[in-house]
């Protein structure tokens, strides 16, 4: 049984008060750790530790702030077998997910923060008496709050812009994947990285987050997860005039026009629909297709989705493993009940699989096509947030962004043809933060990253994370 501790001022200690977490795999229904259940006394000593270590950490040149982020990178990529293992127990996703993704673009977002800090530069603007120089000043303490579907991807996206520009950090994980927040810790000890530069507090959302986003010393608030707790952040955070980003939910459109790669276009609508089992805000969960294809791509479609390998995370052949919890497993399958209800047609999936005994008390649950829904019923319009995608036809390019913008979301999108001035024509008139021409999930990390609508507020990656992170100040001097 693993005892995870919280991480403040370079220490690990439990909560103030003792109380823990039960922690699950998911792919089992396993405990096996268990996390502080911290409360705001808890989250006051880390910022005041990020507080104490603040001016220090800001006095550190842009080059020794750069080497620290390199140093992080390398440490966890000597690891990064270790953290996919333990995201994959921890979330139920595949390992080999977990090592692609998870692992490997946690190093990158470390090791790519500390080089564009590098290279940002000053403004300045010439007056014809005068000169205004634009300089970046750290925000103070900033607190960050991740969630549980790519754990330590999200957090070290948020912590690594955070420390290049002079701040401190209090972050709150998901209390449903804790593992490899905890694992963070112990290589930033290992590293000898300054104490209180970066805390790790570990608790419920609306005990733990709330206090963080609450608490009056913390400049700035960068929050991932769902548009009801984004909506409960910002109203938390406004009346203090936090500078606020958060990314939320999506219910994003996957376009596959008549004149589609069917080969390219099948696989990449499966991957944007299933991967991490569905459970990733940008993925494709509403798959509109031109009347003339749609037989053929829905037949290939389904073919495609039955013969994806389902099972035990841990194996390295595993494509498909489990959801989160019982408990979301249980949303995600009240959508499906209500598809029916709708008027849908189950094309696959909508039950659990057949497993090893030893999954029998997991959260698994089959990816599912559902077809023949209006394109307005709930189910094609609400996020689901799980291996669940509704299909429907279009018979024009105007009638297609029509469906695609009729949602509240508008976080990610994807658009399938061989001819790329229609697709870009297209990904334009898309109500949405990022859109994709013939592939799905293909980042640069200097690319804005954020939505519209409910989807969210702000936009990070890149030079925009780095301004996100700092206050411009402008120092205008009168020539002599």
């Amino acid at each position: 049984m693993e005892e995870i501790l919280n991480f403040i001022g370079g220490k690990f200690i439990p909560s103030s008060s003792g109380q823990r977490i039960d922690n699950l795999t998911p792919a089992t229904g396993e405990v096996y750790s268990r996390i502080p259940r911290s409360e705001a006394v808890d989250v006051a000593m880390a910022v005041a530790a990020a507080e104490s270590a603040q001016p220090a950490w800001a006095a550190l040149s842009r080059v020794a702030r750069s080497a620290w982020l390199e140093r992080i990178a390398e440490s966890l990529e000597s690891r990064i077998e270790e953290i996919a293992m333990a995201e994959s127990r921890d979330t139920g996703k595949p390992v080999s997910l977990a090592l692609d993704v998870d692992g490997a673009r946690s190093v990158n977002n470390f090791r790519f923060f500390g080089k564009i800090l590098l290279e940002r530069q000053q403004e300045t603007y010439q007056m014809s008496n005068a000169t205004n120089h634009v300089i970046d000043k750290p925000i103070g303490v900033v607190g960050l709050i991740t969630p549980w579907n790519l754990p330590l991807y999200l957090l070290s996206w948020k912590i690594a812009p955070a420390l290049a520009m002079g701040n401190t950090v209090v972050a709150k994980p998901s209390e449903l994947t804790p593992m490899t927040a905890y694992l963070l810790c112990k290589i930033l000890a290992d590293v000898g990285l300054p104490a209180g530069v970066v805390n790790i507090v570990h608790g419920y959302g609306t005990e733990c987050g709330a206090a963080l986003v609450a608490h009056p010393k913390v400049g700035a608030i960068s929050f991932t997860g769902g548009t009801d707790t984004g909506r409960a952040v910002a109203a938390s955070a406004a009346p203090m005039f936090k500078k606020l980003s958060l990314e939320l939910g999506g219910k994003n459109a996957t376009i596959i026009l008549e004149d589609a790669d069917l080969d390219q276009a099948v696989a990449g609508a499966a991957r944007a629909a299933f991967m991490n089992q569905g459970q990733v805000c940008l993925c494709g969960s509403r798959i509109f297709i031109a009347d003339s294809i749609r037989q053929e791509f829905t037949q290939r479609f389904v073919e495609h989705v039955e013969n994806m390998v389902v099972g035990d995370p841990s194996l390295e052949d595993t494509e498909f493993g489990s959801l989160v919890s019982h408990e979301h497993r249980d949303k995600v399958e009240s959508y499906i009940e209500l598809a029916k209800q709708e008027g849908g047609t189950i094309l696959t999936g909508g039950a659990h699989p057949k497993l090893d005994s030893r999954l029998d008390s997991g959260s698994f649950l089959l990816p599912t096509i559902i077809d023949e829904l209006a394109v307005d019923s709930r189910c094609s319009s609400e996020e689901i947030f799980g291996p669940v995608v509704t299909l429907h036809g279009f018979s024009s390019d105007d009638e297609v962004i029509g469906f695609a913008n009729n949602t509240e979301y508008g976080l990610a999108g994807s658009v399938w043809t061989t001819d790329l001035g229609r697709g870009r024509a297209m990904a334009e008139a898309i109500e949405s933060g990022m859109v994709w021409v013939n592939c799905w999930l293909h980042r640069d990390l200097r690319v804005p990253f954020g939505g519209t609508k409910n989807s969210g507020v702000g936009r990070e990656g890149g030079q925009r994370s780095l301004a996100f992170y700092s206050e411009a100040m402008n120092i205008c001097i009168l020539d002599d």
